[in-house]
């Protein structure tokens, strides 16, 4: 059967694919963006949210049986999946979100890890009828076709295979690392190695990364991306067989590879995960860039999301640079410089937002329906900066909300700061001529 899939058509390949999507734990070096909301539903570049990443690679390569394991405040990411990802009536396609439930094969305790998530959700997991699973992070910004994935997994006879990309060695710190033979046999894998001594025998060799076709200079080590291709029966099988490895990195990949054919995926394009408010941040503001890492306007590579049935952006008089602006905003007499400004913003005369994120609002509140004595949006003459403000803030007049490296962690009445970055949180109130700084 597996000679018979590498010669059929990539649409009758990928039939027999099935994604699972994992929704991660609590979020908590994402907090307070995950305070209400799990990591996948975190919004991002004001229209969109984390999941549709994964989502969007997946309909892009045709794969269209997924599930989404999550864990923490599922709520928001169960209704965005429920409102947006639909396929038709006439094809076996489906999206389902599987949060962590007591059953009676479980132990009746929450995921242990990511490999002990998938494990729980095998009586599900097996509905998809795949023949090799797609293992997906819902965290993640980059753009993939899954095809090529599984075209390097066939052509190498792998039970297993990782796709991985060159980081530095400070990077290297934070990943899966492994040590490739120059077919693509990972020989060694070691999650988030710290000693010198290991790292220096994790070096890969200029020779491989030009095998590869990628390039290294700089970046001397191959590092997992946590996207994992499995024949079905082995990822069943080791999950079963071995209830005491609860993570993909820390046990199931390194002691898989004596006893499987665990190989290598080379990535080349664009890469970045999303796992702490810094790195959202920076990637958040890299994209207001005229040549942005990352390219949402791509016709041939959409990134779907929720369809909204929104107004156009109502601009007067406002002086802008280097700005995204969703549908439904409202910005009057303004000045916003390298910034996101999510859907169904409102900024108010005088307002200056320079290197922030605003992520709007989840309804329009009109001004006859204002019951609350600061309306939802950026207030007059506030002044807000290095700042994410969560959806549905009030910000009051003439505040001033200025992140900085120099600023500590904190946890204050409505906001958090977090790795120099002021954050505002969902439906907060930040009273008139309110200093944080």
């Amino acid at each position: 059967m597996e000679n018979m899939l590498k010669e059929a058509p990539d649409k009758e390949l990928m039939r027999s694919v099935g994604a699972i999507v994992l929704g991660g734990g609590r979020g908590t070096r994402l907090f307070p963006l995950t305070k209400v909301r799990a990591k996948p539903a975190v919004p991002l570049y004001g229209h969109y949210r984390l999941v549709d990443i994964p989502m969007s690679n997946c309909i892009h390569s045709g794969i269209k049986r997924i599930v989404i394991l999550t864990q923490f405040n599922s709520h928001s990411l169960n209704r965005h999946i429920t409102n947006t990802y639909h396929f038709d009536a006439f094809t076996d396609g489906y999206v389902e979100v599987l949060p962590a439930e007591q059953t009676d094969a479980s132990d009746n305790d929450w995921f242990q890890g990511t490999a002990d998530a998938v494990r729980k959700q095998l009586l599900h997991i097996r509905d998809l009828r795949a023949k090799y699973y797609v293992i997906l992070s819902g965290d993640q910004l980059y753009r993939m076709d899954y095809r090529d994935l599984i075209r390097t997994h066939l052509k190498k006879g792998a039970d297993i295979t990782i796709s991985a990309l060159p980081v530095t060695r400070s990077a290297a710190k934070d990943f899966g690392v492994m040590k490739v033979l120059k077919n693509g046999r990972i020989r060694q894998f070691i999650e988030k190695p710290t000693k010198d001594s290991v790292l220096n025998d994790l070096l890969t060799p200029d020779k491989v990364f030009q095998d590869f076709g990628m390039q290294g200079e700089g970046k001397p080590y191959l590092a997992s991306m946590g996207v994992y291709i499995f024949k079905a029966e082995v990822l069943e099988n080791l999950l079963l067989a071995h209830p005491e490895w609860i993570d993909f990195g820390r046990e199931l990949i390194p002691n898989s590879l004596k006893s499987h054919k665990v190989y290598v995926h080379p990535f080349t394009g664009f890469w970045e995960d999303i796992g702490t408010v810094r790195s959202y941040f920076d990637v958040s503001m890299a994209m207001t860039s005229q040549r942005p890492p990352f390219e949402f306007h791509d016709q041939d590579h959409l990134i779907y999301t929720h369809a909204r049935m929104l107004p156009g952006v109502k601009i007067y008089d406002a002086t802008m640079k280097g700005v995204i602006v969703c549908s439904g905003c409202r910005i009057t007499k303004a000045t916003i410089s390298k910034s996101i400004i999510g859907i169904r913003s409102i900024v108010q005369p005088g307002a200056v937002v320079d290197e922030s994120i605003i992520l709007g609002a989840e309804y329009f509140e009109n001004e006859a329906d204002v019951t609350h004595k600061i309306p939802m949006g950026i207030g007059p003459n506030s002044q807000i900066s290095q700042a994410i403000i969560d959806h549905n803030a009030r910000i009051g007049k003439g505040v001033v909300i200025k992140g900085s490296l120099k600023l500590q962690d904190y946890d204050g009445d409505g906001y958090c700061i977090r790795d120099g970055i002021v954050i505002v949180l969902k439906n907060a109130v930040i009273p008139d001529n309110t200093q944080i700084v």
